[in-house]
This record gives C-alpha cells, structure tokens and sequence, in this order.
C-alpha cells in the first residue's frame, strides 16, 4: 500500500473521521471521536509510519513476527506499534491490523457508545 491507499482505507471505516490536531503534517484517523491510526505526512528514511492501536500482547508479537513494525512512535508503547507499511507488508495484513485497532478502540468505549457504534451504517 502507499500512503494514499491507507488513507482511503482508514477513511473507509465506518465512521471514521480525519483531523490534523497535532500539527499540519500528521493526519489522526478517529471514530467516535477517538484516535485509531495516525500518520506523518512527510516521508521518513525508512518511508511512511502508520501508527496503530493494538492490543498488547498482540502487539509484542507482530513486533517479533515482522521487521516492519515497531514500537509506538511517539504514543505508549504498551498499546500502539508503528509499522512501515512500505516494507514488505502484505496489504492484508495493513488493512487486517486498521481493524484491529478500530476494535481496540471501540472496545474500550461506554457500552452506549459501543452499541451507537453498532448501529452505525455502513457509509
């Protein structure tokens, strides 16, 4: 995937929103107002970052499994990997782990909010 594609599949989640609260070079993808992915705009040596929340112990593991993907830049490393989608990632596995943290996200919500989230439609 290049840096275009994430950002159109981040956008089509359902809900999803984009914002720039940081700065005007990291865009923070958010469903019900909260952050699920975030990415830097300019391209670092290593290439484009998405960052991405994970369950923990999930995390450690595709930390060992993949070269591409490390610890939370800049967020708590406990919760959040950062993975250089341009090196060898297959795009399955970008888009599986976008809904993985989108599920973080929504699970950690008021059970109101998580059924809102439910309801939701498809856009």
């Amino acid at each position: 995937m290049n840096i275009e594609e994430v950002r159109e599949y981040c956008l089509s989640i359902k809900g999803a929103e984009e914002c720039f609260p940081f700065d005007e070079t990291t865009i923070v993808f958010k469903v019900m107002g909260k952050m699920f992915a975030y990415m830097g705009l300019e391209k670092r040596e290593e290439g484009f970052m998405l960052n991405l929340k994970c369950d923990p112990e999930k995390a450690v593991e595709l930390r060992e499994r993949y070269e591409a993907v490390i610890p939370g830049y800049h967020s708590n490393k406990k919760y959040w990997n950062s993975i250089y989608f341009e090196k060898g990632v297959p795009d399955e596995k970008v888009k599986e782990w976008i809904h993985h943290s989108v599920d973080e996200v929504i699970k950690k919500l008021p059970k109101k909010s998580q059924q809102e989230y439910a309801d939701m439609k498809d856009e």
